[in-house]
């Protein structure tokens, strides 16, 4: 167990951190996962900017890696473009 006050704080203020990364990245990978279902171009098209967007996001907040998120990005615009 920590001792000092600023070692509890920063505790508390992990778990936090923790829980909104969690969520943040599982958002993410629900949307990427109903983006590569999708059939119709046109909606596909119209999603496919939100879910690069949340990518970005999460690799500015190293949540995940710069490489990752070209990776998902590159594979997700083929995707799109092959519908």
């Amino acid at each position: 167990m920590a001792n000092h006050k600023s070692a509890l704080k920063r505790i508390r203020s992990n778990e936090a951190k923790r829980l909104r990364n969690k969520y943040q990245h599982k958002t993410t990978r629900n949307a990427i996962k109903k983006l590569r279902d999708m059939e119709k171009k046109k909606d596909a098209e119209k999603l496919y900017p939100s879910v690069v967007s949340m990518i970005d996001k999460l690799a500015k907040n190293n949540i995940i890696h710069d490489n990752k998120a070209a990776n998902l990005k590159s594979g997700l615009a083929k995707h799109v473009a092959s519908l």
